[in-house]
């Protein structure tokens, strides 16, 4: 298989402080990866720096064989964590906005996924509870046709009830020869949907695996393994 993304020696320091140390990484098209790790601990400042937001203090990214830059936000599609839409927009503002700024976005996908998430165009974004605000934002980035998709916290929002429904239209409305990064906390939601998994604490992967291989060595679900890593 071809890696969609691969990291090589990266560092990040912010002011005296190390955020990232020494990061190695790698993931094949068509995979999920799970970016897990205590709050606080690099996650998303490897998910800003694999998108191009934030740039290293050294080492390489490449994504589809081509170092990180303006060029490889065409082939990134990233939900950030904090809400980025102006709180004057409609829905379907935010949509216009998205098709004048982003090429490879998909105006019949939206139309698809604002009906599945039961999501009026016209709703003004101040008017969204969180979970609406998470549904919209989680529509836009997936009505791309990115080689990357990075979604940091998809489902914090979201009410149990409706967190298996996000996670079906993640997992079936991206591109299969594309891939996946998840960072959240909420390991035991997410897991029957990852095929790799790290453990990220203080700026350094401290496991790497794929889920298949925790359930069958360790005889646990990642969950219960996080737990006992991190002892939470």
């Amino acid at each position: 298989m071809e890696q969609v993304f691969m990291i090589n020696n990266l560092f990040k320091n912010i002011g005296n402080k190390k955020i990232i140390k020494g990061l190695n990484l790698s993931l094949n098209k068509g995979k999920v990866l799970g970016i897990l790790g205590p709050n606080g601990k690099g996650k998303t400042t490897l998910l800003n720096i694999i998108s191009g937001m934030v740039k290293p203090t050294s080492g390489e990214v490449l994504i589809d064989g081509v170092k990180v830059s303006c060029e490889t936000k065409k082939l990134v599609s990233f939900l950030q964590e904090k809400n980025t839409l102006s709180s004057w927009m409609t829905i379907k503002d935010a949509i216009s906005f998205y098709k004048d700024f982003f090429d490879d976005f998909d105006e019949k996908k939206i139309k698809e996924l604002l009906k599945f998430m039961n999501l009026d165009e016209n709703l003004k974004i101040k008017t969204l509870s969180k979970g609406m605000l998470e549904k919209l934002n989680l529509s836009l980035t997936l009505s791309r046709k990115a080689k990357l998709y990075i979604l940091d916290e998809p489902i914090a929002g979201v009410d149990p009830a409706a967190r298996d429904y996000i996670l079906d239209v993640i997992l079936t409305n991206y591109d299969p020869s594309a891939s996946i990064l998840i960072s959240t906390h909420l390991i035991a939601d997410i897991e029957n949907i990852l095929d790799q998994v790290i453990f990220i604490q203080n700026g350094q992967i401290r496991l790497s695996s794929s889920v298949d291989d925790i359930r069958a060595e360790e005889g646990k679900s990642v969950d219960a393994l996080f737990r006992e890593v991190f002892r939470c």
